[in-house]
């Protein structure tokens, strides 16, 4: 997409949201269904709560706009010291979801102890379950080899693939399919 075409992309859908403890809170019907139906968000009584890394995807994308309840206007900088609040492993949350919504994936909240994100398979999503099960970490950054094998046992068990997604020092993303090995 040229910048020609994300600027305009943008400017025809503006949300409004207010950011609350547990990410940003949307309350206008049209931009619940429509982020809804873009994948992001999830249903919070008659609401939609964006979590803190779809917020600042949406943020950076300037399709949304962010206060607090007094009114005062959020930048990206400080929703980002919110999330990382909330969330010691943040700004490596962030870049990998920024980077497979780039690709063109839907990134959805993960679940269990280490898993980041559920992505779905281009197209796929209202369709189908999610195909992988992502863990992200920043390199240089240990993660034991007992939340490894447990996530990956979790994700075998569900009939998903389990993706590590380590960022580098220069903030690039760098995947790595994480499968059991049996040696006879």
């Amino acid at each position: 997409m040229s910048k020609k075409e994300q600027t305009q992309s943008s400017s025809e859908f503006k949300v409004k949201g207010l950011l609350v403890e547990k990410g940003v809170r949307v309350s206008h019907r049209p931009h619940m269904d429509e982020l809804s139906s873009r994948g992001y968000g999830v249903p919070d009584g008659k609401e939609m709560l964006l979590t803190f890394y779809e917020a600042l995807y949406l943020l950076d994308k300037q399709m949304l706009e962010i206060e607090t309840e007094k009114g005062k206007n959020i930048d990206f900088q400080t929703l980002v010291q919110c999330y990382e609040r909330v969330n010691e492993n943040a700004w490596a949350g962030y870049l990998v979801y920024r980077d497979l919504r780039s690709r063109g994936y839907v990134v959805r909240e993960g679940f269990g102890t280490k898993v980041d994100f559920r992505v779905y398979e281009r197209g796929d999503y209202s369709k189908d379950t999610a195909k992988y099960l992502i863990i992200s970490v920043q390199e240089g950054k240990p993660i034991s080899i007992e939340d490894l094998t447990r996530s990956l046992t979790e994700s075998l068990s569900l009939k998903k693939e389990l993706v590590l997604a380590v960022i580098n020092r220069r903030g690039e993303t760098v995947y790595y399919s994480v499968s059991e090995l049996t040696l006879k």
